[in-house]
């Protein structure tokens, strides 16, 4: 089996510095096309690079390598840190993060990403731009009542059309994308099946949480970030939290629980027993009733012969 040469590349907006194994010092490649043609040529055979995510800087380069057949590994930087300060590692420079990238890879042995399918990045960038649409007409509900110049008024109403009709564009090009694949209409019109699921929510997890279906049990809610994290030691039983996950799929997942706590014949019922019986505060039984959300859905896609209760 060939020996895996991982390979850190730490990314910026202008830059990323490579941690090529050949040379004494990590190298510097513009983070533009021709800098990722670059890079492809200076890899060493048998190469894995691993980078951070960072906020979208890396997506160029993650399908120039990909497409190129180069295996590519994408970790969240608070572990790369994480392992640093284990390392007894306190400078930051960026040859220093990418050899540290390099030590990463190296020490977990990473297994690469699958390649993104483009089309499901289209219906992400999709969602996550009516997100950001949303809350733009959020923020103009919010300011319309403290308006009093006319000229302000009449600009604001101007700029809330123009976001009404952005938004509408956008989710018309959602349903076509996913009217156009037979397999996410499938998966689509399975999930609205569940009360509290609707248009959106079910446009959310086939853009955010593709895996669903495929996941082992309890999985699901640690995908999203609502599994809360024990925190014990010997005796003590330390309050648990949730964290990290997908939080553009958290964010609507919430909505939908807000509407199956009240009215789904399974979790409804659920809800009340942590509210009414066990006493749980609603914002735990609302988490509880997210993550329960997360593995009928998750059980839904994967098993065609599951059965919703009526």
């Amino acid at each position: 089996m060939p020996t895996i040469k991982y390979v850190g590349v730490d990314l910026s907006k202008l830059e990323l510095v490579a941690d090529l194994a050949a040379e004494l010092k990590p190298r510097a490649f513009a983070n533009i096309p021709s800098g990722h043609a670059a890079l492809l040529a200076a890899l060493p055979a048998g190469a894995q690079v691993v980078c951070e995510s960072t906020g979208g800087y890396q997506r160029t380069l993650v399908e120039a390598l990909q497409s190129a057949g180069i295996p590519v590994s994408v970790v969240m930087p608070r572990r790369v840190r994480a392992f640093a300060h284990a390392r007894g590692l306190r400078a930051k420079t960026d040859p220093i993060d990418a050899r540290l990238l390099s030590a990463f890879g190296q020490a977990l042995q990473l297994v690469a990403a699958p390649p993104r399918d483009p089309v499901q990045g289209q219906l992400q960038d999709l969602m996550r731009a009516r997100q950001v649409l949303l809350e733009q007409l959020n923020d103009e509900a919010s300011q319309a009542d403290h308006r009093r110049v006319p000229l302000l008024v009449a600009q604001a109403e101007e700029r809330t059309q123009l976001l009404r009709r952005q938004l509408r564009d956008i989710q018309r090009a959602v349903a076509a994308l996913v009217a156009g694949r037979p397999e996410w209409r499938a998966r689509f019109e399975r999930m609205c099946q569940v009360q509290g699921i609707g248009e959106v929510s079910a446009w959310t997890v086939l853009a955010e949480l593709p895996e669903l279906g495929t996941l082992a049990r309890g999985q699901a809610g640690a995908l999203i970030g609502v599994a809360p994290d024990p925190n014990d030691s010997g005796p003590r039983q330390g309050k648990r939290h949730i964290g990290g996950g997908r939080s553009h799929a958290r964010k609507v997942l919430y909505m939908a629980a807000l509407t199956a706590s009240q009215r789904n014949p399974i979790l409804a019922p659920f809800y009340r027993r942590l509210v009414e019986e066990r006493h749980k505060p609603k914002r735990v039984a609302l988490t509880a009733v997210m993550r329960k959300l997360a593995e009928l859905l998750n059980r839904l896609l994967g098993d065609p012969d599951f059965v919703l209760a009526t």
